[in-house]
């Protein structure tokens, strides 16, 4: 059974390193990791102990850059659940969650489970954002809320198993899982998603 999940937020907050992290168990610096083209996607087995069932993640890394805001908007279709990341040493990747907020709320399925996730508590001695202020920006959403350190792996697989608890939790999200799905999404990244786990096609960053 597959479950489509969907990172978005401003350049650099560490989207790419939380799910390379996730995936891989790998962290790369800012000098070995480039910033996302477009969308990037991976997939990845988790086992759900509470309700015994073994679910792939098809996650979809985008970018947070405006030139590709019109391209990434498609994804927000079908996702069951959207992180939403921010960066505790910089205010303005705080600020644009409201931003962030708005597309969700334009383009994503009713019910999707909403997680704001803040990353780079590894440097806290550079933090702007408090972690109540974060806190109560994602209660006023309705959405989950961590912190987390990517760089140390801190926070990073909870964020992920609390995901798929609360999707579960939810049967409209997934109800679907014996159909299969073919998209065909603006900008060259056609996908395939089959609910059942049985297949799936992989397309990593666009040229564009």
């Amino acid at each position: 059974m597959t479950q489509q999940l969907l990172l978005i937020g401003s350049s650099s907050v560490g989207k790419s390193s939380l799910l390379l992290r996730f995936t891989d168990d790998t962290f790369l610096s800012a000098d070995e990791i480039s910033s996302t083209i477009g969308v990037d996607f991976k997939l990845k087995m988790l086992d759900h102990k509470a309700s015994g069932r073994r679910f792939k993640l098809s996650i979809w890394d985008t970018a947070g850059q405006e030139r590709f805001r019109t391209l990434t908007s498609s994804y927000y279709r079908g996702a069951q659940g959207v992180i939403l990341m921010y960066d505790i040493s910089n205010r303005e990747t705080f600020d644009a969650l409201n931003t962030w907020f708005t597309e969700l709320d334009t383009f994503a399925s009713q019910g999707v489970v909403k997680y704001v996730v803040a990353n780079k508590t590894d440097k806290e001695s550079a933090r702007v954002v408090s972690k109540q202020e974060g806190q109560n920006f994602a209660l006023s959403k309705g959405a989950l809320f961590k912190e987390v350190s990517a760089k140390r792996n801190e926070g990073v697989q909870e964020v992920f198993d609390k995901l798929v608890d609360e999707i579960v939790a939810r049967p409209e999200l997934w109800n679907k899982s014996h159909q299969s799905q073919t998209s065909s999404v603006p900008g060259g990244f056609p996908s395939t998603v089959t609910l059942d786990g049985q297949n799936s096609s992989s397309w990593s960053s666009c040229s564009c």
